[in-house]
């Protein structure tokens, strides 16, 4: 969808559809949608009085003109307690009002934006969350369907945002360019989700980190098998035995700040492209969602493609363990011994504990590199749905500083982030009887004791583990999030990126 900044009144505007806002318990509108009002003889207004318009937050109503203004349609979003509203707001406004006007076979329609008057937002914020949600909103995956081509080919093609005030017009195309940039990098990360196994190898992988490092002039290396085992990385070598798929590991730097080399910032994503268990199989019973066992990685990929976009002065590495987890003839069996690029050995207890293992080299590597400062993303554990549930993305780590600035970019984007303890009491379940650890520590904190294991890897460096099990995938539309892959953490990571760019550590 083309999104445009038009300087002009909105009542005014010839398009199919416009849409206007109002803030629950307003009896008389005022602004932009005050004047659609009374170019509509008080429509909007004895509507609100009849009770229809209410103003809760996502609610929408459609009002036809009748030719009394030059657009056929009227929508009214509301946008909730005033004293409630944010950013947050306005992305899951737009993306359900685009899909709606999607629903409708509306190709055209403008736009006031949401919350940049009296709702408080800085012109920049408003533009980028309108366009975040906007395009998010209205995200379909489909590359493989092909009954209901009409349907399937309905779109809406271009968005007008109108607004009146010429001072705001510089910072809201600011921010409506940023807010496309980093949505385009999300619908990248749900694209590789979605795709099916068979396609999204990790071969596939390396050439989607690829394309963005050709795209965007970053620096690429792929290690392959051989140049693992040169390595030592036995831990990542024990999971990808035993796929015919050969592993990946891929690594995209940015350098953002090249004079300050220890002003960087390493993204670590798990990216096990189809995950049966192993020998220690999965029950069948939705194992097709395994095929989004790369989230972490996608994440990574699709963020960096942003940073390479928007140029902060940071240096930046992504970096995506990827291989497949299969029960082959040579896979490793539960009780095998590993052992870690850092000379570490592992128990294997549990073969379906296996991106703790990929990650565990890749965490050492990225130390060997010199990274200092780590995040890294996986959808780890089935125990943190247990603990979350699908609202919020676990986090554990090592240094609260940093612990705090990915909670906030969590925040900031609505990719919310909640911190779970690691005390020490909990590395006591990892100790094992044959080597260094067990790579599972029992059923009680599943989640803490594979972050736990985690820390082995990362030592003094501040690390902080998100584990992104219970949000990466959605079963339901709600807002800018549709059903499949939602691309979480990408905008956590792009906003993250963002501030420790800005204001350091």
């Amino acid at each position: 969808m083309d999104i445009k900044l038009v300087q002009g009144d909105i009542a005014q505007v010839d398009a199919p559809a416009i849409v206007v806002n109002l803030f629950e318990g307003v009896e008389a509108p005022g602004g932009a949608t005050g004047a659609v009002d009374k170019a509509l003889d008080g429509a909007i207004t004895q509507l609100i009085s009849d009770g229809e318009i209410k103003g809760k937050k996502g609610e929408t109503t459609l009002i036809h003109t009748f030719g009394k203004i030059p657009a056929s349609r009227v929508v009214v979003l509301g946008l909730g307690k005033s004293d409630e509203f944010d950013v947050e707001v306005v992305r899951k406004t737009m993306g359900s009002a685009c899909r709606y006007l999607r629903k409708l076979d509306i190709r055209k329609a403008a736009t006031v934006a949401h919350g940049a008057g009296v709702g408080g937002l800085n012109s920049a914020d408003a533009g980028q969350g309108l366009a975040e949600g906007s395009l998010l909103g209205l995200y379909r995956f489909k590359t493989y369907l092909t009954k209901n081509p009409e349907e399937n080919a309905r779109e809406l093609d271009e968005l007008l945002v109108v607004e009146m005030d010429q001072n705001k017009v510089s910072s809201l195309e600011g921010g409506i360019a940023r807010g496309r940039i980093i949505a385009e990098a999300a619908m990248i990360a749900r694209d590789m989700v979605n795709e099916p196994a068979n396609v999204m190898t990790p071969t596939r992988m390396s050439d989607a980190a690829r394309q963005v490092s050709e795209e965007h002039g970053l620096e690429l290396k792929v290690i392959d098998r051989d140049d693992m085992k040169e390595m030592g990385m036995g831990a990542f070598l024990g999971v990808a035995q035993g796929s015919d798929e050969p592993p990946k590991l891929i690594v995209l730097k940015y350098e953002g700040d090249p004079n300050n080399p220890e002003n960087n910032l390493g993204l670590i994503g798990k990216g096990i492209t189809f995950d049966t268990g192993g020998i220690s199989i999965k029950p069948a019973a939705n194992m097709e969602d395994m095929k989004g066992d790369m989230a972490g990685g996608a994440s990574v990929i699709a963020a960096m493609q942003a940073i390479g976009q928007l140029k902060p002065k940071i240096n930046v590495t992504g970096m995506v363990a990827a291989t497949e987890n299969m029960p082959g003839g040579s896979a490793q069996r539960p009780g095998d011994v590993v052992r870690s690029m850092s000379g570490k050995t592992v128990e294997v207890i549990n073969t379906d504990a296996e991106g703790r293992l990929v990650l565990s080299d890749a965490l050492h590597y990225a130390r060997e590199m010199g990274i200092t400062k780590l995040v890294d993303i996986a959808t780890l554990t089935g125990a943190i749905i247990i603990a979350l549930g699908h609202a919020c993305s676990g986090a554990m780590t090592n240094n609260q500083e940093l612990m705090d600035k990915v909670t906030k970019a969590g925040m900031a984007t609505g990719e919310r982030i909640w911190q779970l303890p690691m005390y020490d009491e909990y590395k006591e379940q990892l100790k094992s009887n044959v080597a260094d650890m067990k790579n599972v520590g029992g059923r009680p904190a599943g989640s803490i004791t594979a972050a736990q294991f985690l820390s082995e890897f990362v030592e003094d460096t501040p690390w902080v583990h998100l584990d992104i099990a219970g949000t990466f995938l959605s079963s339901e539309e709600s807002g800018y999030v549709v059903k499949g892959g939602t691309g979480v953490p990408t905008r956590a990571l792009i906003d993250l990126t963002l501030d420790l760019a800005t204001n350091g550590q």
